[in-house]
């Protein structure tokens, strides 16, 4: 009888730690349907950096990232370019409600990798996740996201959803600002 009285409450406290552990915010499930619109999880993409290295966008879970179509030729992507740096900067290393740190993940629609390496070193574009397949309009990343027009961008948080489009400007601090912890 006196075993049963101590095998009861201890089984109870192994049930509740069980639980807690089951039910922890690292353990949770992502059920949202695959695809572009927002509160849809990022199709992934996976494509080779200036230096031949492959990047997935995958790679990148837990920090809230800006999904960046541009190309060295397009005008509007270069004028554009100097509010994504100043918001990396601003922003690499906060913490925000769903994620740690920001960063850009750059997909060009260049045809040209001298062209494209020359933009990224002349407008300063200091993060390291930088990917093409050099294919320009018809760039497997530009399809999967119905891209048809540049700049164009996705904003997704630490675990791969889609929380907003097409930041430009003061939009896009103003959003991460919000996102803030």
């Amino acid at each position: 009888m006196l075993k049963t009285k101590y095998v009861l409450p201890i089984l109870l406290v192994v049930i509740v730690i069980m639980s807690v552990a089951f039910l922890s915010p690292e353990k949770k499930t992502i059920d949202a349907p695959v695809g572009t619109k927002i509160g849809s999880l990022a199709p992934e993409l996976n494509y080779k950096s200036p230096e031949d290295r492959e990047i997935a966008l995958s790679s990148l879970k837990g920090k809230l990232v800006l999904i960046d179509f541009w190309a060295s030729w397009c005008g509007p992507c270069r004028y554009e370019n100097p509010n994504i740096v100043s918001a990396y900067n601003k922003y690499k290393d906060k913490q925000f409600q769903e994620g740690k740190g920001f960063t850009v993940y750059s997909i060009s629609l260049d045809k040209s990798k001298d062209r494209w390496v020359e933009a990224i070193e002349k407008d300063k574009l200091e993060w390291p996740y930088h990917v093409s397949d050099l294919m320009g309009w018809s760039a497997e990343g530009a399809g999967i996201y119905g891209v048809n027009a540049i700049p164009a961008n996705y904003l997704i948080d630490g675990d791969g959803i889609i929380i907003a489009k097409n930041l430009r400007g003061e939009a896009l601090h103003a959003k991460l600002a919000e996102l803030l912890r």
